[in-house]
């Protein structure tokens, strides 16, 4: 197994759909990961002589967030209908009146 260059890593244009007995469920998981993350891991910049460290890092962060935005929403969506579901559901079965 050859491991290429480690300390230059070479990253391609992204995952493509492999051939499955189920092309409309791989290709709407696929839409919804092009949906939920459309931008490329933010790799340039890190390290660069030119701004301080403590600079460099929070645009590095600010750039890494940004590319993390959406599974946040999806998170925050999630946990929202985790906690509001079954608060509903008790309303409405303490709540019949």
């Amino acid at each position: 197994m050859e491991l290429g260059n480690i300390s230059q890593p070479v990253y391609g244009p992204g995952p493509k759909a492999p051939g499955s007995s189920t092309p409309g469920l791989v290709g709407m998981v696929h839409g919804f990961l092009q949906l939920v993350q459309p931008n490329a891991l933010p790799i340039g910049g890190w390290g660069s002589s030119e701004m301080p460290a403590l600079c460099c890092l929070s645009f590095f962060l600010s750039q890494l967030l940004l590319y993390e935005l959406g599974f946040l929403v999806c998170m925050a969506i999630g946990l929202l209908f985790i906690i509001l579901v079954p608060l509903v559901g008790c309303c409405f079965c303490c709540c019949r009146c």
